[in-house]
């Protein structure tokens, strides 16, 4: 499902690497640690350190300021939702989706006419077995139905009731 109302977990170690791409070298040692100890506390906490962190860098370092309030919300959903340490760890990150992505794109590199989307699916789904045996188990993945029951309940909290009439 799509919608304002679905959970979006931005990607910590993008942000990360944005932030710190502003500082100079001298700061980001001290930026990196505090940003990946903010996202151990509880989202409310992590996000007010965070703006704290922004407003000690809004004066020296704009653009590193405006990179780390962009999104800031959606860096704690993980946290919001109360997952696990070990599954925060792993979807914190964009790794899980982007590894597959590059593997089925150097795969796919040198087709250079692809008849039709059929032909598409096929290179895909056979780019994919051909990778499953080297993915890795997702750290946590046993803690998976966690994740499953906090998203089920969000999504009966947003439902909208059909009865009712939009004005």
């Amino acid at each position: 499902m799509y919608g304002k109302e679905n959970a979006v977990q931005r990607c910590r170690n993008h942000k990360i690497r944005n932030v710190l791409s502003y500082l100079p070298e001298e700061q980001r040692d001290q930026a990196k640690t505090a940003l990946q100890a903010a996202f151990l506390l509880e989202a409310d906490k992590g996000i007010q350190k965070l703006r704290q962190l922004a407003k000690w860098l809004e004066r020296d370092y704009p653009s590193a300021a405006g990179s780390l309030l962009e999104g800031l919300e959606e860096m704690f959903t993980i946290n919001r939702l109360g997952l696990p340490k070990s599954l925060r760890r792993c979807l914190g990150s964009t790794n899980v989706i982007e590894s597959p992505n590059s593997g089925i794109r150097s795969r796919t590199r040198r087709v250079k006419h692809w008849r039709d989307p059929a032909m598409v699916v096929r290179w895909v789904a056979a780019s994919l077995l051909d990778m499953e045996s080297r993915f890795k188990r997702i750290m946590g993945y046993k803690e998976l139905w966690k994740l499953d029951t906090q998203l089920r309940e969000r999504s009966k909290e947003n439902a909208v009731d059909p009865t009712t009439k939009v004005a």
